[in-house]
């Protein structure tokens, strides 16, 4: 991204979303649009104490790791209520400062447009790294937090996905995995 991509006051700002945000965004948008990330691919490479484990049972959520592509959901932020909206997004996504804010370019069906989002800190002791199916399945079956229940995540981001016509094989591998455990 370029300075020119930086969010400029006065003006609408797209946001990102490739987990939760997807389907609870928790902020006020003027519309949403099926996006494509390409430069990172979304996993279960952060570990949760909190929203979905505990620091004794540590979760997992979804980050934005480096290589491959991203299809999630872009929401549009109207300009008057940006500040409130990256004021709230700091607020639930930098929690354990486990993310870096980026801005990034997306595409919209051929529509390019610049695009705020949360990748995962490499550097950050949080970040687990790619976890084979089974170690991810292993965890997230065993884990809760303030938010619910790990799975509760997972099969959220499924469905979501599915229902908007995208198939992340990863993801129905580890439910089918947890699933097997019985």
């Amino acid at each position: 991204m370029t300075a020119g991509d930086a969010i400029k006051a006065g003006s609408d700002l797209w946001v990102f979303g490739y987990g939760s945000l997807m389907w609870d965004p928790g902020f006020d948008h003027e519309e949403t649009a099926s996006a494509l990330l390409r430069g990172y691919h979304r996993d279960f490479c952060i570990r949760s104490v909190m929203y979905r484990g505990t620091p004794e049972r540590p979760g997992l959520v979804l980050g934005l790791a480096p290589g491959g592509a991203c299809r999630g959901v872009a929401f549009r932020v109207a300009a008057p209520r940006v500040e409130e909206t990256l004021a709230y997004l700091h607020q639930r996504e930098m929690v354990h400062y486990v993310y870096r804010p980026r801005m990034v370019r997306l595409d919209l069906g051929g529509w390019q447009i610049a695009a705020h989002t949360y990748v995962a800190d490499r550097t950050d002791s949080s970040f687990c790294g790619r976890l084979s199916v089974e170690e991810a399945a292993s965890i997230i079956a065993a884990s809760a937090g303030i938010r619910g229940p790990n799975r509760d995540y997972l099969e959220n981001t499924i469905a979501h996905l599915d229902a908007t016509g995208v198939y992340d094989a990863r993801l129905h591998r580890i439910l089918e995995a947890i699933d097997r455990r019985g």
